[in-house]
């Protein structure tokens, strides 16, 4: 535990993807801008006025992708000459959320996760970006209808878009040829016999290729990710939880066991144990150890730095039905104000920078392989579309494509359903209809608790 501004706060374990933790963020955040007060909100300068000062700029990249961040600030400073940025890479949302709870938070925060959208704008720890917005003309017309959906919560925008993430379905093409498989499977049928085929054990059965290693919580194997191969709803429209309700998820949970059932729950686990980081250069597709693997586009620049001979493909992911192929998962980095920065209005600078102008985000996107989050920016001849990259921007154009609902209690709600899954997929539960009713039980308790 953590004395942060008087208060006892619970420190998650950080990790890039916000749905493995420990303690579910929602109770930091609630702890943590309920034990100081925010300060005054600062009025907005006139239109026009020069804006000078330091701004410190958090982020949760690392290494390379650190790396590119640093050159777009170094751009902005070049054309913000009166305006210093001071940049910490590495900073995760339970750091920021601390920080700012107790009053130390940065001028400017880079999350990796829209879940973070409703959470923030709820509890006032960024600020609203409207009156920006407003005051400096920004058209909002100028980003795509799911981005403007996850950089608000009720109206409330506190959050701008900082390039997004699509996610589909990488597949190994030597070991798929191999196997005599033409091509990336479409059905959830198709994906479950290629995992089969593509499966290599030893002789005493000790796995030591993975078609598709199944299991919850490896590397991006999340319902928020998966869902979408099944059309999974996670709220109703009343803001309730719509999981216990829905046969997709059971659908998708079913399928997803019986494939553990085939390879052994132990095996896995014991197969799972062996694999490398996912961000390192031991990552297990990047190896050849799984042959299938969803990700997201980011992946394609990691596996040619790390992994150069590397053969792949990438794909949608597999479906339920026909009408859904093609479609994903959408998320992306969201940047906000901190409501204890020093400086909002060379903060927002950095940040109207950083969201809207077209070199800035292209380069970017060049240099991360995200997808970036403007009109403009997804058709400028100078964005790098090679095949693999259009795979993904094809996925994030998708009528059928989704994101996670933004909630006051940010990915709780996501975190309380995973919970139960990983003790579906270990046998621990037997009875999935009543399961499900629980976990909607729970989360429904969480989001009154989110406010």
């Amino acid at each position: 535990m953590l004395l942060t501004g008087g208060c006892r706060t619970p420190v998650p374990t950080p990790r890039r993807n916000p749905l493995r933790r420990i303690v579910p963020l929602v109770a930091v955040a609630l702890l943590a801008t309920a034990c100081t007060p925010g300060p005054k909100d600062k009025p907005i300068a006139d239109p026009g006025a020069d804006v000078s000062g330091t701004v410190e700029f958090w982020h949760f990249f690392t290494d390379r992708e650190a790396t590119a961040i640093d050159g777009v600030v170094a751009d902005f400073q070049a054309s913000h000459p009166k305006i210093k940025v001071v940049v910490k890479s590495g900073q995760d949302d339970s750091k920021m959320t601390q920080a700012i709870g107790g009053g130390q938070g940065p001028d400017v925060g880079l999350s990796y996760s829209t879940d973070i959208v409703g959470q923030f704008c709820a509890s006032g720890a960024w600020l609203d970006l409207g009156q920006y917005l407003s005051r400096d003309k920004v058209s909002l017309d100028g980003f795509p209808q799911t981005v403007k959906e996850y950089t608000q919560y009720k109206n409330k925008r506190c959050a701008m878009p900082v390039l997004a993430d699509a996610y589909g379905l990488y597949y190994n093409t030597k070991l798929f040829a191999e196997a005599g498989i033409a091509g990336p499977p479409k059905t959830l049928e198709e994906f479950a016999d290629a995992a089969k085929k593509l499966t290599k054990r030893s002789a005493d059965g000790t796995i030591t290729t993975a078609g598709f290693l199944p299991l919850w919580g490896f590397y991006e194997n999340s319902p928020s990710h998966l869902g979408p191969m099944v059309g999974g709803q996670w709220l109703k429209g009343d803001g309730t939880s719509a999981i216990g309700g829905d046969p997709a998820w059971q659908a998708l949970l079913k399928w997803q066991k019986d494939l553990i059932d085939w390879y052994g729950y132990d095996k896995l686990e014991a197969f799972r144990a062996s694999l490398g980081d996912e961000y390192s250069d031991a990552n297990a597709f990047q190896k050849g150890q799984v042959a299938m693997n969803i990700d997201g586009e980011y992946r394609i620049a990691f596996a040619k730095d790390q992994a150069p001979d590397l053969q792949f493909g990438v794909a949608p992911m597999p479906t339920s039905t026909p009408e859904r192929y093609g479609a994903g998962y959408v998320t992306g980095n969201v940047i906000g104000i901190s409501r204890t920065a020093k400086n909002p209005e060379a903060a927002w600078e950095l940040i109207k920078y950083l969201t809207t102008d077209t070199k800035a985000i292209v380069k970017l996107a060049n240099s991360l392989k995200n997808i970036p989050s403007t009109k403009d920016a997804l058709a400028s001849p100078d964005l790098h579309l090679d095949a693999e990259f259009k795979t993904f921007v094809d996925i994030f154009n998708h009528p059928r494509t989704t994101t996670t609902p933004p909630s006051s209690a940010g990915p709780a709600y996501q975190e309380t359903f995973q919970t139960f899954c990983d003790t579906w997929q270990s046998g621990g539960a037997t009875d999935l209809g009543k399961g499900l009713s629980e976990v909607d039980k729970q989360i429904n308790s969480l989001l009154q608790l989110g406010g």
